[in-house]
């Protein structure tokens, strides 16, 4: 049992799971820190890049245990273009049209575009 719970720990999935948490967290803590000072696309496209940046080198440190390159640097935001602009459109959805307030939203953009992320993410990463 303890051997089985060990290697759990240390499967790259863990470790993916690990810092999609975290780098979520970030995410939401940047956002909320920018909020106060820009609108909140603004504040919400700023605190995605510094996300982006951050779980990079995460995932080539700790996820993956890779070398940092400029290939594998420049390949890697494509993943979250897509994230980025299905976040912002249901940002602009929930608080434009809907009137739900940004923070709120935000959570709701998180439960919605992590899954699908951490599907990409394990596709292109694993190749």
């Amino acid at each position: 049992m303890k051997i089985s719970i060990q290697k759990h720990i240390n499967s790259e999935f863990f470790r993916f799971l690990l810092t999609g948490l975290s780098n979520t967290l970030v995410t939401y803590l940047a956002y909320l820190l920018l909020l106060p000072f820009l609108p909140y696309l603004y504040a919400y496209t700023l605190a995605y890049c510094i996300a982006v940046l951050n779980s990079y080198f995460m995932n080539i440190f700790f996820v993956f245990r890779k070398n940092v390159s400029l290939q594998s640097f420049l390949k890697f935001p494509f993943i979250y273009v897509m994230q980025y602009f299905l976040g912002a459109s249901i940002l602009w959805l929930l608080v434009g049209k809907l009137g739900l307030s940004p923070a709120w939203a935000m959570v709701v953009v998180i439960i919605v575009t992590v899954p699908i992320t951490f599907l990409s993410s394990r596709i292109v990463l694993k190749k």
